[in-house]
């Protein structure tokens, strides 16, 4: 059975979020802790604080299309207001 996922990085040494997509979320969470992400390599090592599961990729791409926009990020905030408030973040 094979999901995607829509994931949300913190970065641990500074204020910057990274939301990204992918079907091997284990992988993708060593590699922007390993640097070889090139959008994400200035600012490891990074924690998930958030992520979701879809069964069906074009859900997930276009979940993370939204939490990339201004509104999604609004959402993020609002769904996140505990944490946010916590670690002060976007």
């Amino acid at each position: 059975m094979i999901f995607y996922y829509v994931y949300v990085l913190r970065s641990l040494n500074s204020d910057f979020i990274y939301i990204g997509f992918t079907d091997n979320l284990k992988r993708r969470f060593k590699e922007h802790n390993s640097k070889l992400n090139i959008s994400t390599k200035h600012y490891a090592p990074f924690e998930i604080i958030h992520y979701e599961a879809y069964r069906n990729e074009k859900d997930a791409k276009r979940r993370e299309e939204y939490l990339k926009c201004n509104r999604g990020k609004t959402t993020l905030k609002t769904m996140l207001k505990e944490y946010f408030l916590k670690h002060s973040s976007i």
